[in-house]
C-alpha cells in the first residue's frame, strides 16, 4: 500500500497495523550500525512488515518464532524495538512512520512531517537544487526536502543516527546521509552563487542527562546549542540560502539583519523558532506560522501587526469577547495582529489576551464569550459559583502563579465543562474571567 502526503511525499506502507509492545519487551531502541543496515535491507523490511498486530500474551511466542526461523536474538530485539518506535512515531508522522526507521532520541527530537514539509517548501520555492542537512537526526527534514526534488547531502555526528537517516532516504537514491560534524563542514566552492542551501537543527539537549521518563534534558540558551550560534552564522555567511531550527525562546535581539525569525505552533502548542537567511527569508524580521489539523497554515508578519498594542485601563474595560492569541504570535510579539483585526485591547502587555466588542473569526486566536469578570478572591469566586450552581470548571491561567489543584479544592468544585475560569492579569491586577468557548 502506498501513502501520498503533502508535497508529493510518498512512502511504502505495510498492510498490517503497527503492534504494541508489552512492558517486558526490549525497549532500549539503541542498535548498532549493522542492525540498522539489516533493518533497512529487503530482509529486514520484510520482517518488520510481517510482524503483524502485537498480542501481549503472544510476545514470547513471536520472539521464539523469529528465532526458530533463524533470526539472531539481537535482530529480533531490533525488529521489535522498531515496531514500538513506529507506534509512537505515528503521532508525529502518521502512516509515513510505517516505512521509516527510528532511534528513541531521534524520534523525540525529529520534526513533525507537516512542519518539515513547510521547511522544505522554502528551499523548493527558492529553486535550491542541493541542500546540505548538517545534523540530520533520523532524516525527517531531509526526507521532506528530497520529496520536493531537492537533492540532500546529510550528515550527523552519531554513526547509528546517520545510518538510520540514510535508510530513511532510500526512496531517493541521489540523497544520502553519512557521519560528519557541522563544525567540520566546508561549503562547496561557489555556494553563494549556485543553487546550494544549508539546513541546521542544532542539538538543544544535554547528552547523557535524562528525566524520569528517559527524555534527555533540553537547553534553552542560544549559547548552549551545538553547533554554536557563531558556527551557524558563519555557515549562513558562506551559504546565503540557510535555515536553522531553534528553540521558541530564541531572543529577538539576536536576529541578524535581513533575516526572518518564524515561530511555529501546531494545535496551539509552540514548537520551534526557525531563522531563515538570504533567499529563504520571505520577510524581514519576525513572523508566525500557525498550524491547525484540517486547516491551511496561516502566516502572520510584522506588516499585518500594529507595533503599538493598545491595552485596557482596568477591569471595567473588559468587553463581551475575549481572544486568546496563538502562542506563536505571542512569542513573536505579534499580538498587534489580533488587536488590529478586532479593534481590541490587550488585557496585560505580553500575555496575548485581547478583549473586543465584536465577534470575529480568526485562525490565529481562540474566541471566548465573557460571562463575568471577578477579582481573584477565593471567597468571592466560590460564592459566585455557588449562586449559579456551577460545580464543574476548567481552569486556565497565564501571568499568575497559583496552584490549580489547590484552588479547585478551595472552591469545592471538580474538573468539568460548566464554566471556564481564566486566571490572569488585567491592567496590572489579578483577576478571574468567567468564559464560554464560542
Amino acid at each position: 500500500m502506498t501513502a501520498r502526503l503533502s508535497g508529493g511525499w510518498v512512502a511504502q506502507q505495510p498492510d498490517s497495523p503497527v503492534p504494541h509492545l508489552p512492558a517486558g519487551a526490549v525497549l532500549d531502541g539503541r542498535v548498532d550500525v549493522a542492525s540498522v543496515r539489516w533493518l533497512g535491507s529487503p530482509a529486514g523490511r520484510a520482517v518488520l512488515r510481517d510482524l503483524g498486530p502485537y498480542d501481549e500474551s503472544a510476545a514470547v511466542g513471536v520472539s521464539a518464532r523469529l528465532r526458530a526461523g533463524g533470526l539472531a536474538p539481537d535482530l529480533v530485539a531490533a525488529a521489535l524495538t522498531q515496531q514500538r518506535l513506529r507506534t509512537r512515531a505515528r503521532e508525529k508522522f502518521g502512516e509515513l512512520a510505517d516505512g521509516m526507521l527510528f532511534t528513541a532520541d531521534g524520534l523525540e527530537q525529529a520534526t513533525r512531517f507537516e512542519i518539515a514539509a513547510g521547511h522544505a517548501e522554502r528551499f523548493a520555492q527558492a529553486s535550491i537544487a542541493t541542500a546540505h542537512d548538517l545534523g540530520c537526526g533520523i532524516g525527517s527534514d531531509a526526507m521532506a526536502l528530497a520529496a520536493l526534488d531537492v537533492t540532500v547531502a546529510a550528515i550527523d555526528a552519531d554513526p547509528v543516527t546517520a545510518a538510520v537517516a540514510d535508510a530513511n532516504l532510500r526512496p531517493w537514491p541521489d540523497s544520502r546521509a553519512r557521519v560528519g560534524l557541522a563544525e567540520d563542514w566546508v561549503a562547496p566552492p561557489g555556494a553563494g552563487r549556485d543553487r546550494v542551501g544549508a539546513w541546521l537543527d542544532p542539538a538543544r539537549r544535554v547528552g547523557g542527562v535524562a528525566d524520569a521518563a528517559g527524555r534527555t534534558r533540553r537547553v534553552f540558551r542560544l549559547d548552549d546549542i551545538a553547533p554554536s550560534w557563531t558556527t551557524v552564522l558563519s555557515i549562513a555567511q558562506a551559504v546565503p540560502a540557510t535555515g536553522v531550527k531553534l528553540s521558541p525562546s530564541f531572543p529577538h535581539d539576536q536576529l541578524p539583519r535581513g533575516a526572518e525569525a518564524q515561530w511555529v505552533s501546531r494545535a496551539g502548542e509552540l514548537l520551534e523558532c526557525t531563522v531563515w537567511f538570504g533567499p529563504l527569508a520571505r520577510t524581514r524580521g519576525r513572523s508566525a506560522r500557525v498550524l491547525r489539523p484540517g486547516q491551511a497554515p496561516i502566516e502572520v508578519t510584522e506588516d499585518t501587526a500594529t507595533a503599538d498594542v493598545p491595552c485596557v485601563g482596568g477591569v471595567n474595560e473588559v468587553h463581551p469577547w475575549l481572544y486568546e492569541t496563538d502562542r506563536a504570535l505571542v512569542q513573536a510579539d505579534l499580538v498587534g495582529a489580533v488587536t488590529a483585526a478586532t479593534d481590541g485591547r490587550e488585557l496585560e502587555p505580553g500575555l496575548g489576551y485581547v478583549t473586543a466588542h465584536t465577534a470575529y473569526g480568526l485562525g490565529y486566536a481562540r474566541r471566548y464569550a465573557v460571562r463575568d469578570v471577578l477579582p481573584l478572591n477565593v471567597k468571592a469566586l466560590r460564592a459566585w459559583l455557588r449562586a449559579r450552581q456551577i460545580s464543574g470548571v476548567t481552569i486556565k491561567k497565564r501571568g499568575v502563579r497559583l496552584d490549580e489543584a489547590g484552588l479547585m479544592r478551595q472552591l469545592k468544585v471538580r474538573p468539568g465543562a460548566d464554566a471556564t475560569l481564566l486566571l490572569t492579569r488585567v491592567a496590572g491586577h489579578n483577576a478571574v474571567l468567567v468564559l464560554d468557548q464560542d
